[in-house]
């Protein structure tokens, strides 16, 4: 029987991804797209889809709640996919209050609507309201230690980290107390297609092509678990048709690197880029690789941010083990497909740059 699925935070970076892997996926499903459309939501991360008749966009704010009641019983939603959130650390350290409202008040408004919906009138339909978070919650792991597991102990070291422990636990919390049908991931680092360029990758990418510093925090040593957006889209979409309702599954890409070592391959991998298609040249005349130069001559060491958590990586067995999930693409192979993305899509990310 076709879904019809509410995704919240679909304009954002991983948010739009789903929605388009879901659509090929699943096209006779309906798909809601909802989306406050802050600075790192882009109607263009969903144009592709305008002319889809499952289809529809309703820009809102998650933590409006009156909006959320409607756009669930206007579309006879049964399945909530919330990514809506605030994400960037830096801004968490420079301005909390945005992601307490956002990440503790939004999700909890939507768990209020959709109880409201679900189960308060009687009916008890049946649906499924899934949670994105991130492997953040768990705190910083130690060189040797092992990845985190869904029984890990929460320890958040940010204000994003924090308010993202929180939602997990009012999640947890509408299941237990009101019988809410829900199911929660915990991701590490994504990378891919519409990423909006404040974050590692796309912003050495898009720095590289303009021949701008490449900031890294430190000595570069600290150590992130990466996973190909798309992988992570396949691993939620294993969580909605076969996961089991009140548990949480950890999506990794088995695919730890520091920082230094990510930027490094980037840097080559544009090198090798532009050393095979000298039309690029023209295009980006900036750019190191316009002129025969290595793009790790831009790379800049900055002060590092603080409370900088040192070391994330997921351990992915139970959803591998329960479910089935293989993330499909190498770090190698992501990154060039990104790469890819970002060279053909000049006109989606230049408008999104800090000049």
């Amino acid at each position: 029987m076709p879904k019809s699925l509410l995704v919240t935070g679909a304009a954002g970076f991983i948010g739009a991804n789903f929605v388009h892997y879901w659509m090929q996926q699943h096209p006779d499903d309906k798909v809601v797209a909802y989306d406050a459309l802050t600075y790192a939501g882009n109607r263009a991360n969903l144009a592709a889809l305008q002319d889809n008749p499952n289809f529809s966009f309703v820009h809102a704010d998650i933590c409006d709640y009156e909006r959320v009641l409607q756009a669930l019983r206007e579309h006879g939603i049964d399945t909530v996919v919330h990514f809506a959130a605030e994400s960037h650390v830096d801004r968490s350290i420079t301005g909390p209050d945005a992601f307490i409202e956002t990440n503790i008040v939004g999700t909890h408004t939507l768990l209020k609507a959709a109880r409201e919906v679900w189960l308060s009138s009687g009916a008890r339909q049946a649906h499924r309201f899934h949670h994105v978070s991130t492997d953040e919650v768990y705190g910083s792991l130690a060189i040797d230690a092992p990845g985190f597991h869904e029984q890990q102990k929460y320890e958040p070291n940010s204000p994003y980290s924090a308010s993202k422990a929180a939602s997990d636990h009012l999640v947890r919390a509408y299941h237990h107390t009101y019988g809410l049908q829900v199911t929660t991931s915990n991701c590490s680092n994504n990378y891919g297609p519409y990423h909006f360029p404040e974050k590692l990758i796309p912003l050495c990418l898009t720095n590289i092509l303009r021949g701008r510093p490449l900031p890294v925090y430190g000595d570069g040593s600290n150590i992130r678990d990466w996973l190909y957006v798309e992988d992570h889209c396949r691993g939620i979409e294993l969580v909605l048709l076969k996961g089991e309702v009140g548990e949480t599954y950890n999506i990794g890409g088995n695919n730890e690197w520091n920082n230094l070592n990510i930027v490094h391959l980037l840097c080559d991998q544009m090198d090798a880029r532009f050393a095979a298609e000298p039309a690029l040249a023209s295009r980006f005349p900036d750019a190191p690789g316009s002129t025969g130069r290595s793009a790790r001559d831009l790379i800049k060491f900055v002060e590092d941010r603080a409370g900088h958590d040192w070391r994330y990586a997921i351990d992915a067995s139970r959803i591998m083990g329960e479910l089935g999930y293989q993330p499909h693409e190498s770090f190698e192979t992501g990154l060039q497909r990104t790469l890819d993305w970002y060279l053909s899509n000049e006109e989606w990310w230049r408008p999104l740059l800090v000049k």
